[in-house]
């Protein structure tokens, strides 16, 4: 027989081993495939399918119909906590078929699993109630049926519910998740993140979130690599009313509700130095914040000590780095109500710009750069407020000094705080208004320098809130002197600080001691 015959014969005969054998070895696979899910699957989930296409010659695998249900939900129907899936087909690529011959496990270079509709019914409320129990229980179990390199989730949809009241806890929708160069074995289950990867990219096209009994917060477009994170729409939002949030409080507490059109991080280098968590971000910006604080004095005060800002960054219990913080073209405002009857009193910033630098934690610090703060907004949305605030997480005695100045500001603007919350209407300008306080957590000591004219109060009277009190407003004209002389007028004020109040409220009080020795 001359050799081209037998080329041509040995060429046939290899293509049919090959054949066969890749029908023998899809057949083999396919008997087996149920045992590696289930059998070597130690995770408390029974996983099932439609159909499997498997192609040796290219090397992938692919499962439609997936179904995901806790083993136990298949005997007791009366716990339905645990996690239930429906997926729509999963695509391993670059499968080892060796791996499955002899290590009965599925190693491949990427898996992606397509449009899954993901349900967690929970006892409680909380999302997740301790992270360790998603390594110990999804991702451990999952270490002996799969290695892979490469995970792609697409167009997911998740829900954790809970059995308790049959809310939410967290939503997400169109979510999708890629991670690259993953690697899960023995050694990483024991970190702090039971996997490495080299980096991922996320998106979805909206969350909701209930944080507590008393916030949920929603967001649409969340866009986020290792480095790089951008919310769109976020809203901090209350779950009870004024009056509700009123009645469960047992003391004073404020109560927020926020809107920011854009939040974005950038340069973010985050993870575990051995058992310790860091974060660090080269610049957060938040465009066109809304958000309003209200607080109630009608319950009880609370009198707990309040921590200045440098102890509270002093004491996260980790490395926290944030090199810039920007919040622009923003609207602030605070209401203060001591009655529901009466109405809040507000206080408004408009077009409010602030600048931070220097966000550190003292987290295993030695030395740390001041806290620099400089806002540039509109008061009550007419005149220019400017500030400069500054300290040293580091200084135990949380030392600050605070300066500003307000330009041109006439004083019935301030009818929607004083109107309401003191029952007294102020006119006149201020025409030139400086402060600079320099203080620490016991006592403030400083400047305060004011040029204003044509000042006048009128009180109201108590049960009939549209009537003046004539008597009580010729008495209050008679001690306010009505102008400076056309000079600014300068004094020094020293102020202790009440433990159990703000800084907020320490800052008002040097003011107020400022325009009591100027006005009176």
């Amino acid at each position: 027989m001359v050799w081209w015959k037998k080329t041509v014969i040995f060429v046939f005969v290899l293509i049919a081993l090959i054949f066969v054998l890749n029908i023998g070895l899809s057949f083999w696979i396919k008997k087996e495939l149920p045992k590696i899910i289930n059998e070597n699957n130690d995770s408390p989930y029974h996983i099932v399918y439609k159909t499997i296409d498997i192609t040796l010659l290219s090397g992938t695998i692919l499962i439609n119909d997936i179904t995901i249900v806790p083993k136990k939900a298949m005997n007791e129907t009366s716990d339905k906590t645990g996690l239930f899936a429906a997926i729509s087909d999963v695509d391993i690529k670059g499968i080892s078929i060796w791996s499955i011959l002899f290590s009965k496990k599925i190693k491949a270079s990427k898996i992606t699993i397509n449009k899954p509709e993901i349900i967690l019914y929970k006892k409680d409320d909380k999302a997740v109630n301790n992270p360790n129990s998603i390594n110990e229980s999804v991702v451990k179990p999952f270490k002996n049926t799969i290695s892979v390199s490469d995970i792609e989730l697409e167009n997911a949809n998740l829900n954790i519910i809970s059995t308790e009241t049959n809310l939410p806890s967290l939503v997400v929708t169109n979510l999708s998740l890629e991670l690259d160069d993953v690697v899960l074995n023995d050694e990483t289950l024991e970190e702090k993140i039971p996997f490495k990867y080299n980096d991922f990219d996320f998106s979805c096209d909206s969350i909701y979130f209930r944080a507590n009994e008393f916030y949920h917060f929603k967001a649409s477009t969340i866009k986020s690599t290792k480095s790089e994170l951008k919310i769109d729409n976020f809203k901090l939002i209350p779950v009870y009313s004024r009056a509700e949030f009123v009645r469960k409080i047992p003391v004073e507490k404020d109560l927020y509700s926020v809107n920011v059109q854009v939040i974005s991080f950038s340069e973010m280098d985050w993870g575990f130095e051995e058992n310790d968590f860091y974060f660090h971000s080269k610049n957060i910006v938040l465009d066109s914040v809304y958000a309003t604080i209200y607080r109630s004095k009608i319950p009880t005060d609370n009198l707990s000590k309040k921590p200045l800002y440098s102890k509270l960054l002093r004491e996260i219990p980790f490395k926290l780095q944030v090199d810039s913080l920007q919040i622009r073209e923003s609207i602030l405002e605070y209401e203060e109500e001591k009655t529901f009857e009466k109405g809040a009193g507000l206080l408004s910033f408009h077009q409010f710009n602030m600048a931070v630098t220097n966000i550190n934690s003292g987290y295993k610090e030695q030395k740390l750069s001041d806290v620099k703060i400089k806002v540039d907004c509109r008061f009550m949305n007419v005149s220019p407020l400017k500030v400069d605030w500054q300290f040293n997480v580091l200084d135990k005695s949380d030392g600050f000094t605070f300066k500003g100045t307000i330009l041109n500001f006439p004083a019935e603007q301030l009818k929607p705080f004083t109107k309401p919350y003191m029952n007294v209407d102020v006119e006149g300008m201020l025409d030139e208004v400086y402060f600079n306080f320099a203080g620490n957590d016991i006592k403030s000591k400083g400047n305060f320098a004011i040029k204003y004219e044509d000042l006048n109060v009128t009180v109201y009277k108590k049960n009939s809130r549209k009537e003046k009190n004539k008597f009580l407003s010729a008495i209050g004209n008679l001690f306010v002197k009505k102008d400076s002389d056309e000079k600014v007028k300068e004094v020094e004020v020293e102020v202790e600080r009440i433990p159990e109040k703000s800084f907020y409220n320490f800052l008002w009080r040097n003011i107020g001691e400022g325009l009591k020795k100027t006005l009176l």
